[in-house]
């Protein structure tokens, strides 16, 4: 096998860390001796043992008299430079340094500031061989969350909605009407398992009454994040039913009541996306899905602050309603999700 091969099987192990390792990276890690892999872990947990200590400890495992010695003898793949620094486990790059692997390749370089190089530089000065750029793109693909936070100090963004036919968004009046079907709900509700929060506004979270979990998907509720500049959501509503951490952004108050925290902003009339976006990098939230209303949506679109849009068209008509946004975007992909089509873009003044 290739090292494109090897590195493709860290990709995939990697994303079975997806919606349980932020705001750390999704990485995987295969160790091959003799063109046999003798060893794989992934990154499982955020604040537990990273990609190359689970592949190390595997070989141990299996090869308990013989590991020190297959391990020198062997190559170690990672879909992200090994860490330099301490932080919440000891270095990654000293481990593989310890054992005396022979040669160390990776998919790229991780842009933290305490990494950054710092891990390859240790290696090649302990006389390790190392490759990098392998499968480049593919691997940061997998983790453009983590880069977008750590480059661009602020979360992912992917902004999701369903319109009709012609192109409207919800009723005028405020009764709730499902535009896509129960396909597209339940990958909804996948989605928020992978991501650290989910936003709303205000009017939807009144005359929609959403929960905002992942009730037909199995996997970790996200945050729930409501802008609501007078607190005017009534708190029997359910994203008050202390289901998940819920994050209420109002200029109002400052207060913790149980997993409900509201956060006092000031003018959140002026810059809101730019405000939010801060707001959710300086609490280490990582990504983020605004289901809406249209107006959120689109004020997000206007400041160019978002990164994919997943957008669900609906075969139905209606004869009036609310403008759906209006997204200028790549289209990278389309796919039928029951009668719906679904169109993925992304922002084409970032790709």
């Amino acid at each position: 096998m290739s090292d494109e091969q090897y590195m493709q099987r860290c990709l995939e192990i990697a994303e079975l860390g997806m919606g349980a390792v932020s705001p750390n990276p999704m990485v995987g890690c295969v160790i091959v001796h003799n063109e046999r892999i003798i060893g794989e872990g992934y990154h499982q947990k955020f604040g537990e043992a990273h990609a190359e200590v689970n592949a190390i400890q595997a070989v141990l495992s299996t090869f308990p008299e013989t590991a020190t010695t297959l391990l020198s003898e062997s190559t170690i793949y990672v879909s992200l430079e090994p860490c330099a620094h301490f932080g919440k486990t000891p270095p990654c790059a000293d481990l593989l340094i310890r054992y005396k692997f022979k040669k160390v390749v990776i998919g790229n370089t991780d842009p933290f500031i305490d990494v950054n190089g710092k891990g390859i530089t240790k290696l090649k000065e302990a006389g390790i061989e190392v490759v990098s750029g392998v499968l480049e793109d593919q691997c940061t693909a997998l983790n453009r969350r983590f880069f977008t936070r750590v480059t661009e100090q602020r979360p992912y963004i992917i902004l999701k909605w369903a319109e009709t036919a012609n192109g409207y968004f919800a009723p005028k009046n405020t009764l709730q009407e499902w535009i896509s079907g129960p396909l597209a709900k339940k990958l909804v509700h996948k989605w928020r398992t992978e991501e650290d929060a989910v936003l709303i506004g205000k009017y939807t979270a009144i005359y929609d009454n959403p929960q905002l979990t992942t009730r037909e998907w199995q996997g970790k509720n996200p945050i729930r994040i409501i802008i609501d500049k007078e607190l005017q959501v009534p708190i029997t509503h359910h994203v008050f039913n202390g289901l998940s951490k819920t994050l209420i952004f109002n200029e109002v108050k400052t207060v913790v009541e149980e997993n409900i925290h509201y956060i006092q902003m000031e003018d959140m009339q002026y810059y809101l996306p730019q405000k939010i976006a801060f707001q959710l990098y300086l609490m280490d939230i990582q990504s983020v899905i605004i289901e809406g209303g249209a107006n959120l949506l689109s004020q997000f679109i206007v400041a160019g602050l978002w990164d994919e849009a997943r957008v669900f068209n609906s075969a139905t008509s209606w004869q009036e309603g609310i403008q759906a946004p209006v997204i200028h975007g790549v289209i990278i992909d389309q796919i039928n999700v029951g009668l719906d089509r679904l169109r993925i873009y992304t922002n084409n003044k970032r790709s």
